[in-house]
């Protein structure tokens, strides 16, 4: 019942908050959120990875199933558990829930108790996201994620908020339709084989060949049409080149703390998805057109650091950034690879944490500030030299820098890529993927030397203080953690090889 404690938790906070007032309202729901954060970690300290792969019918961890309702001939259960995927993609939601609503205290000044309580409702639908086993409850998980984060971009954001939120909302909604009617294709030509929308039974139903045909469609023509739609839902969510332009607009017209939560965890919906659906439930199709598919994903990498190189505003660069970092994901999958899978997999973490500690670094500097323009300011260094240390060692863990989570996640998937037998000319792919690390390196360097370096000058009339400790203190929180998994990677990447070994069997034309 632990899932379901966190999930009830949050949303009773999410309640409680609502209806406290607006200048006690950011403090109770930091305290509020570190019961997440305990109970999470605490799952995390006796999680058991060994015995719960989903595809083999393992037993997830904490599961519980209970009757909900009937759907025709299916029975729809309230169905959670977690596995070595799900797990840290938990602990990183609550940790991330607690640090985005403190960095939120200097700039969120009006409706303060809707702000937090949104936040807080936000987090349990993305831990049920993450745990749900049934694609019922998992669906509407999914789309519960989208309603706070559409208000809190297009009532706390910039000044073309409503057009971002009303983007974002659009994308995302159209693509939800065509992923739903691409699952239940595959529902139908499952016929009388399911008896419930349990995803491992699913899972495990397509992988046994009991497909099939639909409408006169065979099943090999149903598993492709019902991939391309379901690749369709979540390439939209990653984002996926593209299928990504609602995503810049989404970041800059957000507030920090909700860009921290956008990127850091939203967009991990869509890969997390990726890897539970496609790329195990259609892992035969995958293979068949590996080659597509690795192409989206060098294209990212790339075309995304190359967007990243041209943008003048702070926040559009780290937006576009997890374009490219996103892309390494997508290529960690399709390798099909013990490494591959499991990098891919890090990496989601990893991306998490660095990306969270960017946009805050970039939120303080402009709570300072007041501009985000690459142009109106340098010599930051010597009036914030914290924030600006925090900075740099954030940029260099997004280029790899050794002991620093993102060279783990990196490292993990260029081998898993490199060694793949599903890409074909696996080496030249990962080649191309290898170079947009010196991309990265080319517009976080160039961003660093006019921003933090250099005599100082700003365009804007504002004195630039001390900044206060509950912008800083979460900064040095993440940097904590981007440490510690580059130094001890096993601390996640262990429970993930063993949530992901059948995946890659599935890759090589194995059965789970």
């Amino acid at each position: 019942m632990l899932v379901e404690l966190l999930i009830v938790f949050a949303l009773m906070a999410a309640g409680l908050v609502l209806l406290a007032p607006d200048e006690y309202a950011g403090q109770f729901a930091a305290v509020l959120s570190l019961v997440p954060v305990g109970v999470s970690l605490w799952m995390y300290s006796v999680f058991d990875g060994t015995g719960n792969a989903l595809l083999s019918g393992g037993q997830p961890a904490f599961e519980t199933m209970a009757s909900w309702i009937t759907l025709g001939p299916y029975a729809i259960n309230w169905h959670v558990g977690l596995d070595g995927v799900s797990m840290p993609l938990i602990v990183l939601t609550t940790i991330l829930t607690t640090l985005a609503i403190v960095s939120a205290w200097t700039p969120i000044d009006e409706r303060e108790s809707q702000f937090y309580g949104l936040v807080l409702f936000m987090q349990a639908a993305l831990i049920g996201v993450f745990s749900a086993l049934d694609f019922l409850l998992w669906f509407v998980f999914w789309e519960a994620v989208l309603v706070p984060m559409y208000f809190l971009i297009g009532v706390w954001g910039g000044p073309r908020r409503k057009y971002a939120a009303i983007k974002f909302f659009v994308y995302t909604n159209v693509a939800s339709l065509v992923m739903f009617v691409g699952f239940f294709t595959l529902v139908f030509g499952l016929g009388d084989s399911i008896s419930t929308l349990g995803l491992p039974a699913i899972a495990q139903a397509l992988n046994a060949g009991q497909l099939g045909s639909v409408a006169g469609f065979s099943p090999d023509v149903i598993k492709l049409a019902a991939f391309v739609a379901l690749f369709f839902g979540f390439a939209v969510k990653v984002p996926v080149v593209p299928f990504h332009t609602w995503l810049p607009d989404a970041h800059v017209e957000a507030p920090t703390p909700v860009s921290v939560l956008l990127a850091g965890v939203l967009l991990k919906m869509g890969t997390y998805a990726l890897l539970r659906f496609n790329f195990t439930m259609l892992a035969d199709i995958a293979r068949a057109n590996a080659t597509y598919i690795a192409i989206f994903a060098v294209v990212s990498v790339i075309y995304g650091a190359l967007l990243a190189l041209a943008q003048q505003d702070l926040k559009r660069i780290v937006a576009y950034s997890s374009i490219s970092s996103m892309g390494y994901v997508i290529l960690g999958l399709i390798a099909f690879t013990p490494h591959g899978v499991g990098g891919a997999t890090f990496q989601m973490v990893s991306h998490g944490l660095i990306s969270g500690l960017m946009f805050m670094a970039v939120g303080v500097i402009y709570n300072e500030t007041h501009t985000r323009m690459i142009g109106d300011m340098s010599g930051m260094a010597d009036r914030m030299p914290v924030t600006a240390g925090v900075f740099v060692a954030a940029a260099f863990g997004y280029m790899g820098l050794p002991l620093m989570s993102g060279f783990a996640a990196e490292v993990l998937v260029f081998m898993g890529a490199f060694e793949s037998t599903t890409i074909p000319a696996a080496p030249l792919f990962t080649g191309i993927a290898m170079f947009g690390i010196v991309i990265v390196a080319g517009y976080l360097l160039r961003a660093m030397q006019k921003t933090l370096f250099g005599p100082f000058r700003l365009e804007t009339d504002y004195d630039i203080g001390r900044a206060p400790l509950q912008d800083v203190a979460p900064l040095f929180v993440l940097l904590a953690l981007v440490i510690a998994l580059g130094v001890a990677p096993d601390l996640f990447y262990r429970m993930i090889q063993d949530a992901v070994f059948e995946v890659t069997a599935l890759g090589l034309g194995g059965g789970a």
